[in-house]
């Protein structure tokens, strides 16, 4: 590589002090970087045509500006701007991910699930930014307080697929009284399918007879949810 593809490609380390993200951080907290500069951190360096924090404003602005949109990006989508190659591509997804858990597990504080917009609270950051849907559901004790969460099924675009027996085999092993489903669809449109009904009717009619509540279903989309309970179907 020539001396002018090294001053090209210059790492955050050898940019001006003023311009480092990293001290800048260090100084005055991290509160004051932008979404870029976050970025910039973690991918440490950008293209010979743009440096880290023009890369990842362009990223960024390609997401609408939205970290949401942005955590939707697989890592072949980040592999398509130039300068993000696999390693980096995988750093921004496994700090989405962090991010992501960290929401989830704050929410765990709050026991228990007193409405659906608590527990929508609770379960949209492991369903809300998914390409593909996957069905989930919330273990509860008699005062439904939150037990554990299991993932059940994972499907395609457009439908995905839960095993009754499996439902029951971990609602059992976890001594749960209630259980509460959820499940995405990554279209945002947050209208039940005939199928979804029918299998909320399949798991209500087996609950029965285990003893274990179905208490809600929901459906998350975009930012928003539909709740079976608050619809009365449920």
């Amino acid at each position: 590589m020539s001396q002018e593809d090294n001053i090209d490609k210059l790492s955050i380390k050898n940019w001006s002090e003023k311009d480092q993200p990293r001290e800048k951080l260090m100084k005055l907290g991290r509160q004051v970087l932008s979404d870029a500069e976050l970025l910039a951190i973690l991918i440490g360096s950008g293209s010979r045509s743009e440096s880290a924090i023009e890369l990842c404003k362009r990223i960024l602005h390609q997401s609408d500006n939205n970290i949401n949109q942005l955590a939707k990006l697989s890592v072949n989508d980040l592999m398509k701007f130039k300068g993000i190659g696999e390693a980096k591509a995988i750093s921004i997804i496994a700090a989405l991910e962090i991010g992501r858990r960290r929401k989830s597990e704050a929410v765990i504080v709050k026991t228990s699930i007193t409405s659906s917009t608590h527990l929508y609270e609770y379960i949209k950051p492991v369903l809300e930014d998914l390409p593909h849907e996957e069905f989930w559901i919330v273990l509860l004790s008699r005062a439904n307080k939150i037990i554990d969460k299991q993932l059940i099924g994972r499907g395609g675009i457009s439908e995905t697929t839960a095993d009754i027996k499996l439902i029951f085999k971990k609602s059992i092993e976890s001594l749960a009284s209630g259980i509460i489903l959820a499940h995405n669809h990554p279209s945002g449109n947050l209208k039940p399918s005939q199928s979804d009904i029918n299998l909320t009717n399949k798991i209500i009619e087996a609950s029965k007879l285990m003893d274990i509540k179905v208490l809600d279903h929901l459906i998350i989309g975009d930012g928003n949810y539909y709740s079976f309970a608050d619809e009365g179907i449920i």
